[in-house]
């Protein structure tokens, strides 16, 4: 048997549980609070009007792909960045920040195009019922300008984060949710004076929200920051050699997460052509699932930086102790999770004013939802914060493409057009990798050749 297995199961590291738990809470805490924007434009938007909130509901699915590749853009600064950080590296840092900046603005300047000029080719591809198409482009062609903010923002709290500064992240999305919800109050339903805009009151609401977070976080590092010593003429520098390291090292992440962002957007278009019910109800019961999930990513986000940090530090022999305690706190955390949800579950839905079919088919989503996050806060903290954090961004990747197109998709679209099942079984199969994949993850978490040099 290797030095590598020969390790005691738990283990004691005041210093490691203190930084895990810290980053684990803030980040949490932080993600709360976003995903408590998204479920307040959710219950204003449908208690407005339940056709205004499915096309919102489709064009969040694009806002989702984006997110997914400004985090791959994000997390590949953080894999290697954390490494410095280890070796109080700053100047390494401040290169691949630069880096990641101008790959997450690529990615936004594309996708804009593509929504502001061909908004109803897109959402044709979700769902044919033209009524929610029309909501979901009044929507779109004002939201889209989001974001390119939303990129700057989501790299710059990527950097910070990758040198443990994660409390400002609270901040910043604090002063989204008080501005948001404020401005759709205002221009949802036309208060103070305002005309009432529905569903472009929404988007407009949004656009001036990320404004809100760009400046505080601007200010933060003016102001505030001093791990990075970030400058604005850094940005202007392009290092060769961190330009190759960096595409190996994040290049997988982005691809892991493009492919992630297509397959929810394939998964919501299997749904959108259920009807606008199953539109609504999904949308319901994934931002209800997006804020009881906050702690996961959490300990998900804060396992990449420990892992990371671990191993800059030279600390290669504790990684087993790490990995085998954190995935005992995984289960615990999606068990926990798991019956939150359930019982939270009737009183959620209540808030919405729905018709009858579409607040049962969110309850049986979410009773869904309820089981299988107990497979997600595993198998993807698992893989997304200890595999990653130790250099091995390739290996998630593959294990996605390989679930996503070789079983979830696949069986949806056989549930739902070729059996015509009930639209519950068609959520089922698109849920069931989370289970699935925990298999995987037990294998290759304990195999620890996710280690890599960078």
């Amino acid at each position: 048997m290797t030095a590598v297995t020969k390790t005691r199961f738990f283990f004691r590291d005041k210093d490691m549980y203190s930084a895990f738990f810290r980053m684990t809470l803030t980040i949490a805490l932080q993600n709360a609070i976003v995903y408590s924007v998204n479920l307040a434009d959710n219950i204003m938007v449908g208690r407005y009007n339940q056709v205004t909130m499915s096309g919102i509901a489709l064009v969040n699915q694009i806002q989702f792909f984006l997110q997914m590749l400004i985090m791959g853009a994000g997390d590949g600064i953080v894999v290697i960045a954390s490494r410095f950080w280890g070796g109080r590296d700053t100047a390494s840092i401040r290169k691949t920040a630069s880096i990641g900046m101008y790959v997450g603005l690529f990615f936004a300047s594309v996708l804009w195009g593509v929504v502001y000029f061909f908004p109803s080719q897109v959402l044709g591809l979700l769902t044919p019922e033209q009524a929610v198409i029309a909501e979901g482009v009044k929507y779109m062609r004002i939201v889209c300008f989001s974001y390119i903010l939303f990129a700057v923002t989501n790299i710059l709290l990527a950097t910070l984060r990758s040198v443990e500064s994660v409390r400002i992240g609270f901040y910043v999305s604090l002063a989204a949710l008080i501005s948001n919800v404020l401005l759709n109050y205002t221009l949802i339903y036309g208060h103070f004076g305002f005309p009432e805009m529905g569903g472009k009151g929404a988007a407009l609401a949004t656009v001036l929200s990320r404004c809100v977070e760009l400046v505080v976080v601007l200010l933060y590092f003016i102001l505030a920051d001093k791990k990075i010593g970030m400058k604005l003429s850094d940005y202007g520098r392009m290092d060769r050699q961190a330009f190759g390291q960096y595409l190996k090292v994040s290049m997988p992440v982005v691809a892991s997460g493009a492919a992630w962002g297509i397959a929810q957007f394939a998964q919501t278009a299997v749904l959108g052509h259920l009807g606008e019910t199953a539109i609504a109800a999904n949308s319901i019961s994934s931002t209800v699932f997006s804020i009881v999930t906050v702690v996961i990513y959490g300990a998900a986000s804060a396992t990449a930086v420990v892992i990371g940090k671990a191993l800059g530090e030279g600390k290669r022999d504790k990684m087993p102790e790490y990995s085998r305690s954190l995935q005992v706190i995984y289960i615990g955390l999606g068990l926990i999770t798991g019956l939150l949800l359930f019982l939270i579950k009737d009183p959620i839905v209540s808030f919405y004013r729905i018709n009858e079919e579409t607040h049962q088919l969110a309850l049986q989503f979410m009773t869904v939802l309820s089981v299988t996050v107990v497979g997600t806060a595993y198998q993807m903290t698992s893989l997304s914060g200890i595999v990653r954090g130790g250099g091995d961004t390739s290996f998630i990747l593959y294990n996605d493409l390989i679930f996503i197109w070789l079983i979830v998709i696949p069986s949806a679209v056989l549930a739902a057009f070729v059996f015509h099942t009930p639209p519950v079984i068609v959520f089922i199969c698109l849920k069931c990798d989370q289970i699935l994949k925990c298999f995987v993850a037990v294998y290759w978490v304990n195999s620890y050749r996710w280690i890599k040099k960078i």
